[in-house]
């Protein structure tokens, strides 16, 4: 027998028959139709489309422009020795073909900004709004205001997920709208732009769905003196009240991949939350 043999062609209904006995069969098929974008393939984004395509989702788009590297495979779900140097949405694809050959998968090399969001998606004025899902899994904040307040304009289903470095405990992970989040000076900017930028609401909720963790982030270094705690502290309110980040990491206030520390455990929750969240939404 030939290595790698495919001895029986692939049953999806079989393979994908827990969704309807969970979700009902009208739900299920909603999911079997649906349209998922993820857009960062990190320690987050990869496992969301993982879990998208272990659920039989008609088609998802990926967009990175990374590529995998050996500081990867402690998190990532599509990093391994023989993916090492590969683009990420590639790796992802071609794990995804094993997982639900008939999904549609589209693969966009680019990084999200505010100059090219939603035009990177191709969208006609015929796609359906309600097959359509979006899983912000990037961490730098620019990306992440453009996609969030089309959104809100377009009332797109779109789910912006925090920083998960610096976190250790999964069990802390939780979703809530944007005004009600706490503990994530990503989420923390997110929430500043939009109300500074596009007119997002100050009282209430914002309309935008984020998964984030309650976990106090764990700096990458031991606070060594009385002055530096205080200046962490201060910090830490000014991200909480909405206060721009300044002489934080950087400008962009990118805080995944900057010197914090992460672990599979908690970044794959969080990927999980996400595509759990969505997978709920669509099937209504």
């Amino acid at each position: 027998m030939t290595s790698g043999t495919v001895l029986f062609p692939p049953d999806l209904e079989r393979r994908f028959s827990g969704l309807a006995r969970l979700y009902g069969v009208a739900g299920a098929r909603r999911i079997r139709e649906a349209h998922i974008v993820v857009v960062g393939l990190g320690g987050v984004g990869s496992w969301a489309a993982e879990a998208a395509a272990r659920s039989g989702v008609a088609r998802l788009t990926l967009i990175d422009f990374d590529h995998i590297a050996e500081s990867n495979i402690n998190r990532q779900v599509h990093a391994l020795d023989s993916t090492l140097g590969q683009a990420k949405v590639l790796a992802m694809r071609d794990r995804i073909a094993a997982i639900h050959p008939a999904c549609q998968v589209d693969c966009i090399e680019e990084f999200v900004d505010e100059s090219n969001w939603p035009g990177l998606l191709a969208l006609d004025s015929s796609f359906d709004g309600k097959q359509l899902a979006v899983i912000d899994a990037c961490d730098q904040v620019r990306a992440k205001t453009a996609m969030a307040a089309w959104a809100i304009r377009s009332r797109t289903t779109l789910i912006s997920v925090g920083a998960a470095g610096g976190k250790r405990l999964a069990h802390r992970v939780d979703i809530e709208d944007l005004s009600l989040v706490t503990h994530d000076p990503l989420l923390a900017q997110l929430r500043y732009r939009l109300r500074k930028q596009h007119g997002a609401s100050r009282k209430g909720k914002i309309g935008v769905a984020c998964v984030f963790s309650r976990e106090p982030v764990l700096q990458p270094a031991a606070v060594n003196s009385l002055d530096e705690q205080e200046d962490s502290n201060a910090e830490a309110l000014a991200m909480q009240c909405d206060a721009p980040l300044q002489g934080v990491t950087q400008s962009d206030g990118s805080l995944n991949c900057h010197g914090y520390g992460s672990v599979v455990s908690v970044t794959s929750t969080f990927g999980l939350c996400a595509t759990g969240w969505v997978l709920s939404k669509i099937a209504g």
